[in-house]
């Protein structure tokens, strides 16, 4: 066992400023005792060091604190997004042995066989509080879709998740004097990374409410995704930031110099869930790439393929208390995205080399949409394209087989209740009759030649 970073600037930082919330604000004196009494009320309920603890919500002070208060205990916290109840079901069965104890926090209303409920309004006051924090446990489990759109637990040690923020802040600065704004949801990497990053530097960290014109007042930092950044400098607001980090897809010079003209330095990064997030970041400018690979990274390519190794990979995928490495004997991560090297050793992301794309800042596989369409009874076959829009950088459109036009099925209603709203795709289509060989698959690569000969999309 050794310290926490919150008791670390508990002890150094006492009354400097620690979170800012909603309702109110910490010091980190006063931040370590609320997450001490939710670690105490956790405990009283059972979980302990290596209990799994899944948190199902959006972004809170409260479920920052649960995040925190398992840390101190040395429990993993597993963070999903609100959900239908049959994917949040997946996702516990891909956690938790059968007949095991399930340890479920939200703040909905939440239809599972066990939950632990916090009350913030009567949290109990740590008595001998059994702290068991350390860096090289498992700490944290994210979600990720595989090809097929099975969900992945990708499983991080703290250790890693600092390795990742010291790196990163090598090269963008962010020091104690600054805020961050968790403007990125916690149950994707990107969001927790912000997380470590204040942790690593002892900053402030601001939770807002969800309305981001409001939430930016009075930060300094923020990770954000183009189009965020794009509707920050079209609402012409007084703004206090002086740095961005930026991902999900490319981002236009002119938008990094609308910004800079305001006093912003904008700064893309490249990364994914295994990696901690960020694996390269560079400062936009008019070379366009994901910049030099940070410290405690390395990256290799095998022809045009990325492979990724250093301090920052994930211990593995975690299935019912076994976690399977992610690396190959050499200690490399495939991630199957292609790129190629600048002569200043910069790294030019190309695509992917799946069928996975990027819309709004979201991780999307086409398998996954064509699953759920293919289910419905009136439906033969469905294949997705992801195209190129202005807004979100790519959206998917479906083309189905069906014995009835598409517009006659109400394929809205029968995605609504089983995926969530940023998945369903902008067009329906009818599936080309001179793709359909019997007994063959539909090529992928064929449907999109056609749509770039027969439509004015741009095929991502």
């Amino acid at each position: 066992m050794c310290q926490s970073p919150l008791q670390y600037w508990a002890l150094m930082s006492p009354d400097c400023l620690a979170l800012m919330a909603p309702s109110r604000q910490y010091t980190w004196s006063e931040l370590h005792q609320v997450v001490q009494s939710c670690a105490y009320t956790l405990a009283e309920q059972g979980v302990k060091s290596s209990s799994v603890v899944t948190c199902v919500g959006k972004n809170s002070a409260e479920l920052l604190m649960v995040y925190l208060a398992c840390m101190e205990l040395g429990a993993v916290c597993a963070v999903t997004m609100p959900q239908p109840q049959s994917s949040l079901r997946d996702k516990l069965r891909a956690l938790y042995r059968d007949g095991e104890q399930q340890y479920v926090w939200s703040l909905e209303p939440c239809q599972v066989d066990a939950t632990v409920y916090l009350d913030f309004n009567a949290l109990q006051q740590p008595c001998n509080l059994q702290q068991s924090y350390k860096a090289d446990a498992l700490t944290s489990i994210i979600f990720t879709s595989g090809s097929m759109g099975q969900p992945k637990a990708v499983a991080h040690t703290n250790a890693q998740h600092f390795a990742s923020a010291q790196g990163l802040l090598e090269c963008f600065q962010f020091t104690a004097n600054d805020t961050w704004l968790l403007s990125l949801p916690l149950y994707h990497v990107s969001g927790l990374a912000i997380v470590y990053r204040w942790l690593q530097a002892g900053g402030s960290l601001k939770v807002g409410t969800g309305d981001l014109l409001q939430d930016i007042q009075n930060v300094s930092h923020a990770s954000l995704v183009a189009t965020q950044l794009s509707r920050l400098l079209e609402a012409n607001i007084s703004l206090h930031l002086t740095h961005v980090l930026l991902g999900g897809s490319h981002v236009p010079l002119v938008l990094s110099q609308q910004a800079a003209a305001k006093g912003i330095e904008t700064w893309l990064g490249y990364g994914m869930t295994e990696a901690a997030s960020t694996v390269s970041a560079k400062r936009i400018d008019a070379n366009y790439s994901a910049g030099k690979v940070l410290p405690n990274r390395q990256v290799e390519l095998r022809q045009g393929r990325i492979f990724i190794a250093g301090q920052t990979l994930a211990s593995g995928y975690y299935q019912q208390g076994e976690v399977t490495p992610i690396l190959d004997r050499q200690g490399w991560f495939d991630s199957k995205d292609l790129g190629y090297w600048l002569d200043n050793g910069e790294l030019v992301i190309q695509g992917r080399a799946d069928n996975q794309f990027i819309s709004g800042g979201e991780n999307i596989h086409c398998e996954e949409i064509e699953q759920v369409i293919n289910a419905h009874p009136e439906v033969q076959l469905s294949m997705i394209v992801a195209v190129a829009d202005a807004q979100y950088g790519a959206r998917p459109i479906a083309f189905i087989s069906t014995p009835k036009p598409v517009d006659e099925i109400d394929l809205s209603s029968w995605l609504n209740e089983r995926l969530v709203r940023f998945k369903h795709p902008k067009h329906y289509f009818s599936l080309p009759e001179s793709l359909l060989t019997s007994g063959i698959k539909v090529s992928r690569s064929e449907l999109k030649r056609w749509v770039l000969a027969h439509t004015d999309f741009e095929v991502i």
